[in-house]
């Protein structure tokens, strides 16, 4: 059998797979009406707010195409335009999958833990496959199509520039509602969690959807699909088409790996986050046997597989530092709740410096795994190493997705007025979910890196560069605004949440007000006016970011020529990796230091250390949900441009 068709027969499985996980859901009970009600106004929230993003996306969209049918060939223009439609299509799945599973999940937890669980796990497990699914189908049929690895750099670009519009948008989005909803709704009204009579409590709902879902899922579909096209134009380059052909028989073994380690989510004791784990040791497991496999049949060698083998190790030690540094159970984030006794001054400084400290050991392991990756098989290893740590990204997925189905589930059963034993059960759910979310974000971060290095190892390749001259002017210029650019682009995230959260909790001030039954519960919120405050403020804040991650590498490589390009790559890279991290690990440790006060701990709810807690959670938030993990997209569209121009345009630089 030619090994090559397990690509698409994955993804084919992949996505039937998925849909008989979604219809098994939706045949699950719907719940109470109210649950109901509140789960059709989240959806429709959250398919208006895709709908105007994506008809904006679209204009974009149409422009790019015909400068790229110009400037680079149609065929290219092409597979931008497929790209671009498969991206979001993942997006529009995902939150359809997940609008629908929440109050499902929620209505679960009335029968029990179990039950919950595995409404919310299967549900996510759809959304990952579902993912990963398009993504392996579309590179490999295409490429079948076409039978140039190079046409297919457009496909990249397009999965990215959507993935950041996504992405950008959708941090935007639910971190001016979960701004608003705090600091108007919990703070200065005194207000629990998801309290119904918080204006911008639905807001919030439908940004956990259009952030943590659409925003993640499009993030890792790009990556996934920039990666499999570099390495498959460096595995063409150095192996012939051996090479290529290995690559997409790892995806597509990851994929089963993936299908059966979701049989695995089950528990007896109670323990999500165990039963999570375990998925994702059988998933590695699994993938880790079949690419020794294909390597010995392809090459009949193993040095493939030790640099392959090395990035799936890699992505479970991060994993497992991840937890470490965000996990209420552990010291770091006990620290920054000690530290709230004394105030929000001392709970940001704590929480700034272990954000800092969290870089070291992910770092290490990211080194490590290039370095030995190299080793065995040089340029081409490395872009395996990105292959490993992507190779389970649906079970990483549907861990990430498992996060917001219970915040929702969450939301519903507190505005419903619902029974102890099923608060009980989705608050043991939701303190896993926050962690898995965190798991996800800098897992999504990893592969962008490891994206980016492969993307890069290509550009080398196909400029036929040997060295880049770090004594150059022009190559020092490049370094310093490719390291510049991602402070740039948190800058102008940070200030869009702002600038979103003041018009949001000014709003939500105005409700509480004008209307004085809203706050004992006589008055309906107006929910509809804060889901538009949100969603005008997203689609605002994301144009000038994608502007200038398009404008940018092309002019640098213009006018300062291909080795200044190659130093932008490095310099943003090594600004990036850090910066990204620091920002989700360092949010989500803000995030469970205060569900940690929240569970009973250092006095509980309302006192001092919590109203701490809660503004540290509100700095975090927009650096974890916004800022951090959009850096990773833009790195990858970088890192696409660069690819691009060194196959079109690299001839007419001012600098050769």
């Amino acid at each position: 059998m030619n090994l090559a068709l397990i690509a698409p027969i994955a993804g084919l499985s992949a996505v039937v797979f998925a849909v008989y996980r979604a219809y098994r859901m939706l045949k699950e009970p719907n719940g109470t009406s109210s649950m109901v009600d509140i789960s059709n106004t989240i959806k429709a929230g959250a398919t208006a707010y895709l709908n105007r993003q994506f008809k904006t996306v679209a204009i974009v969209g149409a422009v790019l195409t015909a400068f790229i049918s110009l400037a680079f060939g149609v065929f290219v223009a092409l597979t931008f335009a497929v790209g671009a439609f498969f991206s979001a299509l993942s997006a529009y799945i995902g939150v359809i999958i997940a609008i629908r599973a929440n109050v499902k999940t929620a209505d679960a937890a009335k029968h029990g833990f179990k039950e919950a669980l595995e409404t919310a796990s299967h549900s996510g497990t759809a959304i990952g496959l579902s993912l990963t699914g398009l993504g392996l189908l579309g590179v490999s049929t295409l490429y079948f199509l076409l039978g140039d690895p190079i046409l297919l750099v457009g496909l990249g670009f397009g999965a990215s520039l959507i993935g950041l519009f996504a992405r950008v948008g959708g941090g935007i989005y639910t971190k001016a509602a979960d701004m608003g909803a705090d600091l108007a709704g919990k703070v200065e009204m005194g207000f629990p969690e998801d309290d119904a009579r918080n204006p911008a409590v639905i807001a919030d709902q439908v940004g956990d959807n259009v952030g943590d879902i659409a925003g993640t899922g499009t993030d890792v579909f790009q990556s996934y699909v920039c990666t499999l096209v570099a390495t498959m134009i460096l595995g063409i380059t150095v192996y012939g088409n051996e090479g290529l052909i290995y690559p997409l028989a790892v995806l597509g073994a990851g994929i089963f790996a993936s299908m059966v380690g979701s049989l695995f989510i089950r528990t007896k004791n109670g323990d999500a986050r165990q039963a999570m784990d375990k998925s994702m040791y059988v998933a590695a497991i699994l993938v880790g046997a079949a690419s020794a496999f294909a390597a010995w049949i392809i090459f009949n060698k193993l040095s493939v597989f030790y640099a392959t083998i090395t990035g799936v190790v890699a992505v479970v030690l991060f994993a497992w530092l991840t937890e470490h540094y965000t996990s209420p159970n552990k010291s770091p984030v006990k620290a920054i709740a000690r530290a709230s006794k004394t105030g929000p001054a001392t709970n940001i400084l704590m929480g700034l410096s272990l954000s800092f400290e969290s870089i070291t050991f992910p770092i290490v392991v990211f080194s490590a795994a290039v370095m030995i990756a190299y080793y065995f098989e040089g340029l081409y290893g490395i872009a395996l190493v990105a292959i490993g740590f992507l190779s389970i990204t649906a079970t990483f997925i549907a861990m990430s997705s498992y996060g917001p189905i219970v915040d929702n589930a969450h939301g519903m059963i507190e505005m419903t007025n619902s029974s102890q034993e099923e608060h009980k059960v989705i608050d043991a759910l939701d303190s896993v979910g926050n962690i898995t979310k965190a798991v996800c974000k800098v897992y999504a971060i990893g592969t962008s890196a490891l994206a980016q290095i492969a993307l890069f190892s290509a550009y080398i390749k196909a400029t036929h560069l040997q060295t880049i001259d770090v004594m150059k002017p022009s190559v020092i210029t490049g370094m310093l605004i490719g390291g510049m650019l991602s402070f740039v682009f948190c800058s102008l995230i940070i200030k869009a949440v702002g600038n979103a959260a003041y018009s949001m909790i000014r709003e939500v001030r105005k409700q509480f007000s004008e209307n004085f039954g809203l706050a004992n519960g006589e008055v309906k919120p107006n929910y509809a006016k804060c889901i538009d405050i949100s969603t005008k403020a997203a689609l605002r804040g994301m144009l000038l970011p994608a502007l200038l991650s398009v404008a940018i590498p092309l002019m640098i490589g213009l006018i300062l020529g291909k080795e200044a390009m190659g130093g932008l790559i490095v310099g943003n890279l090594v600004t990036m990796l850090p910066l990204a991290i620091v920002m989700s690990i360092g949010g989500a440790a803000w995030d469970n230091a205060k569900k940690f006060i929240e569970a009973g701990n250092l006095g509980g709810k309302g006192t001092p250390a919590h109203t701490a807690a809660v503004i540290g959670d509100t700095v975090g938030d927009s650096l974890k949900d916004a800022a951090g993990p959009s850096l990773d997209v833009f790195i990858n569209l970088i890192g696409i441009i660069a690819l691009l121009y060194a196959a079109s345009l690299a001839t007419y630089s001012l600098i050769p």
